[in-house]
């Protein structure tokens, strides 16, 4: 397992740990899926776990190029001397469009207004709405958008690259909006053929549709969760990369009858010792788990008791007890007992890409 060191500083307080080996080996698995090029999503930070080491690691081991959703995370990822080809597709209309071209990032157009605010020389990936009604250009917007990137690009103005959409139920293999939207895209390029263009990527599965749907890969897949050990559709085992530690800040002993936390949510139904972590709904711990979250402690789970607070929660250690100092796992690739980011998504309610995204920058992450 390869663990980037943490500064010496962050040993006594909380520490998330990024498991690049993990990162490794689901890229691996998902380049063997895939049948055209792999394109690493590190947006939200790598899913929380530090976009750049998770986009070095993900081009050693089969990924081609990277994703992001704005325009400043690909420059970020540029600072950080990553060169590989970068494709944005989340801009305001009078975002600085014109560093793109400076720093060679591709970005996604999803409507006419997007298209007429590029900068000149800006390779374009045209974005179609295939069932979502969020981003993308809606259909009846599509041949439109087609004929002015094509008259924009026999003027010189662009280069369109990439042709692109999003499936709407991929994380249920079978799904009739699956379908839908497969035939939507396929639409999408006829008309934009039709048009003059040539596109040279087309992509439309992410990681679930990457593991279950082969008829969706095109020539490219993006592969974002997958990367980090997340799986949506739930069919294929991969490699959970986080570990969230903390020490106990102290450890006290109290009587039956003790109420715990805010609105005195929890009573305690006999004498018990209750340990102190360091961690709240600042750092990511949703509040909705309060109540059902578990934590390991000397090896065993032990229930939190009480509401996560914004920078604290309360463990119930029992009878056996611990110490002040003692390490307590939040959650983990479940290896050795300890809770994982599907159990925690599942005891608040939501998904595992909210709970690790979710995570505070108050604490330290390797690979920063």
């Amino acid at each position: 397992m390869t663990v980037l060191a943490l500064p010496r500083l962050a040993a006594t307080g909380p520490r998330l740990d990024v498991d690049l080996d993990a990162v490794a080996a689901n890229t691996a698995l998902l380049a063997r899926r895939a049948t055209g090029e792999l394109m690493a999503v590190v947006k939200a930070d790598g899913f929380g776990h530090g976009a750049a080491a998770v986009a070095r690691t993900a081009l050693s081991h089969g990924a081609t190029r990277l994703g992001v959703t704005s325009l400043a995370e690909a420059l970020a990822l540029r600072a950080d001397g990553l060169t590989a080809p970068v494709l944005s597709w989340l801009n305001p209309v009078d975002a600085d469009l014109a560093s793109a071209v400076v720093h060679d990032v591709e970005i996604a157009v999803p409507s006419r207004a997007h298209l007429d605010a590029l900068a000149p020389g800006t390779a374009v990936h045209l974005h179609l709405d295939t069932g979502l009604a969020r981003d993308g250009a809606a259909p009846a917007e599509w041949a439109d958008l087609c004929r002015a990137a094509r008259l924009a690009e026999r003027r010189g103005r662009i280069r369109v690259v990439g042709l692109m959409g999003h499936l709407a139920c991929a994380d249920v293999p079978g799904d009739p909006g699956n379908a839908m939207g497969r035939a939507r895209f396929a639409w999408g390029l006829e008309t934009a053929r039709a048009c003059g263009l040539r596109p040279v990527h087309r992509h439309l599965a992410a990681t679930a549709a990457t593991l279950t749907d082969p008829l969706s890969h095109h020539t490219m897949s993006r592969v974002g969760a997958g990367l980090v050990g997340i799986d949506p559709s739930g069919t294929t085992r991969l490699h959970p990369a986080l570990t969230l530690t903390a020490p106990l800040v102290s450890v006290r002993r109290v009587h039956a009858g003790t109420p715990v936390g805010y609105g005195h949510t929890w009573v305690a139904p006999h004498p018990t010792e209750l340990g102190l972590v360091p961690l709240g709904y600042a750092d990511g711990l949703p509040r909705a788990a309060s109540g059902r979250a578990e934590v390991l402690v000397r090896g065993r789970r032990r229930p939190l008791v009480g509401r996560i607070s914004m920078d604290m929660a309360v463990v119930d250690l029992g009878a056996e007890g611990a110490e002040a100092g003692d390490e307590v796992t939040v959650l983990g690739p479940g290896r050795h007992g300890e809770p994982t980011a599907a159990e925690w998504a599942a005891w608040s309610d939501t998904l595992e890409h909210e709970v690790v995204t979710g995570l505070g920058l108050r604490t330290p992450r390797t690979g920063r």
